[in-house]
Formats: C-alpha cells, sequence, structure tokens
C-alpha cells in the first residue's frame, strides 16, 4: 500500500467511525440504513488486505464456539457479536463460503436462544445466509435450508431442499438426519418417510440396473442365435430348388437319351432282318438257275 492510499483509508476510516457514533443515536430505518453505509466504508479500508476476512471469519467462528458454551443473554449476545463479524467478512469478500454458512447457523442458533417462532425474522435472516452460500456453492447449505422449512412443516419447500442436497452430495448421514431436532415436525409425514426409505433403496436400485442390463444383453444375444439359422436355411433353399431343377433336366436328358437309344436299336435290328431276307431270295434264285 502506497503512502497516499494509506493517508485516503486512514481519513475514511475516521469519517466511518464518526458515521458509527451516529448510527448509534438514531432509530430504526434511519439507524439501519447509517449502519449499512458505516458498513460499506469499512470495507473500503479494509480492501486488498487478504488476511482480514480470514481473520473477520476465524474470529467469528470463535464467538459461535463460545456462545454454545453460555445461556440465556450471554448467549445471545455472543451470536449477534458473531453474526457481525461473519457479515464483515462477507462485505469484504463477498464468495467466502464459511462465513455464509456459518452466519447463517449463528442466527439458528440464536433463535433457538431466544426461543421464537419458526416463523421469525431470525429464521428468515438465517435462510438468507444460507441462499447465499448456495449462491457460492450449490447445495452447499441446503439441507440447512430444509431443516428451516421443516420447523414451519412446509413440505413442498423441506423435500426440495432434501432432494437438493442429495444431488449435489451435502446430505448427512441417515442417523444425523433422523436425530435432527429441527425435522421433528416432519418426520413421521408419508412423504419425509418415502425419502428416507428412498436413501436406504439407493444401493439395490443400482444392482436391479446392473441385473437388468445383464438381462437385455442375454437376450440381445439369444435374438442373435435365432436369427443366425434362419439367414442359414435360405441358401439350402435356394440350393434345393436349384437341385430340383437339376433333377428335372437331367431327366430329361435321361428320356432323350433312352429315346435315341431305342431308336437306334430298332434301326439296328431291322437291318440284320432284312440282311437276313435278302440272303434267302438269292438262295432260291440261285437254286432255280
Amino acid at each position: 500500500m502506497s503512502f497516499f492510499e494509506s493517508i485516503t483509508k486512514k481519513s475514511k476510516l475516521k469519517a466511518a467511525i464518526k458515521q458509527t457514533t451516529e448510527a448509534r443515536s438514531s432509530d430504526g430505518h434511519t439507524a439501519d440504513q447509517l449502519f449499512k453505509k458505516v458498513y460499506q466504508d469499512y470495507a473500503e479500508v479494509v480492501a486488498n488486505e487478504p488476511l482480514i476476512a480470514e481473520a473477520l471469519y476465524n474470529w467469528g467462528l470463535a464467538l459461535l464456539h463460545q456462545a454454545r458454551t453460555k445461556s440465556g443473554e450471554a448467549a445471545a449476545n455472543l451470536y449477534q457479536d458473531a453474526i457481525a463479524k461473519f457479515s464483515f467478512c462477507l462485505t469484504i469478500e463477498p464468495a467466502y463460503l464459511g462465513a455464509a454458512l456459518d452466519g447463517g447457523v449463528a442466527y439458528m442458533e440464536l433463535a433457538r436462544v431466544k426461543a421464537v417462532e419458526a416463523n421469525d425474522s431470525l429464521y428468515e435472516r438465517a435462510k438468507s445466509y444460507f441462499e447465499k452460500a448456495n449462491a457460492i456453492q450449490a447445495g452447499s447449505a441446503s439441507y440447512n435450508v430444509a431443516c428451516i422449512y421443516g420447523l414451519r412443516s412446509e413440505k413442498e419447500g423441506c423435500l426440495n431442499a432434501l432432494e437438493i442436497s442429495k444431488n449435489k452430495g451435502y446430505l448427512p448421514v441417515v442417523a444425523d438426519i433422523i436425530a435432527d431436532p429441527d425435522l421433528d415436525r416432519v418426520k413421521h409425514q408419508d412423504w419425509f418417510v418415502d425419502f428416507m426409505e428412498s436413501l436406504n433403496k439407493k444401493p439395490e436400485a443400482a444392482v436391479e440396473v446392473s441385473e437388468a442390463v445383464v438381462k437385455e444383453a442375454a437376450l440381445n444375444e439369444k435374438a442373435d442365435v435365432v436369427e443366425n439359422p434362419v439367414v442359414a436355411d435360405t441358401p439350402i433353399i435356394e440350393k434345393v430348388e436349384v437341385e430340383d431343377d437339376s433333377v428335372e433336366d437331367a431327366a430329361a436328358v435321361a428320356e432323350s437319351e433312352v429315346v435315341e437309344h431305342n431308336t437306334l436299336v430298332a434301326e439296328d435290328a431291322a437291318v440284320p432282318e432284312k440282311t437276313e431276307v435278302a440272303a434267302e431270295a438269292d438262295v432260291v434264285a440261285e437254286e432255280v438257275k
């Protein structure tokens, strides 16, 4: 950081601190707007400082764990402080997944400490953080969203979030889902039971698919075997027809040869007879003489 940048940021920091004091003395919407402007100014001050976001996240994480060791107002204050650190971290680094996830978790746990209803704004803020986490990495907080819908007994939202979590590979193991108190209101509903049963049947479905593929391959192989003889029969039939024609031709030739042979035999037979008659006539004529 150059000297000029250092001076500029120091001036902006002083202005942000002054606005923070003004915001704290204001009420309602005015205070919210002032705080929002203050956060933006702080973000600009710490911009280009790569360790700031990581430090804020881990600071918030430490506060979150400490809050779990407390109860009542003490726990609530620590949760709120942790949320502030996560929020500031996201202001500096909007794609900080851990801050988005744990910010939502902190809001949910704060809601439990305060024992508010499922439709309370604290759960809505938690849902907003989880949706931001899903925008950073799809499905990473879908199970948490399902828990919020589960607290509200909202079937469509809960089931859809569970399906997304499963498809993206973020769904907890079955035992943890069953033990999750946030889903107590929906655990005994038919659609939830069906969803859990589908998780148990997943390996069997894979086996059935494999068996179906094997059966289909066997049927295809059998079909090929059955078809081959049919193809082989065709030339045999043609061959038989050719042989029948040949037989007929051969028979015709043989018959022709027999006729010619008989004719020759008849002619040959007539010649000797004619020769013998002529010889006898010569003998008679000789005697007369």
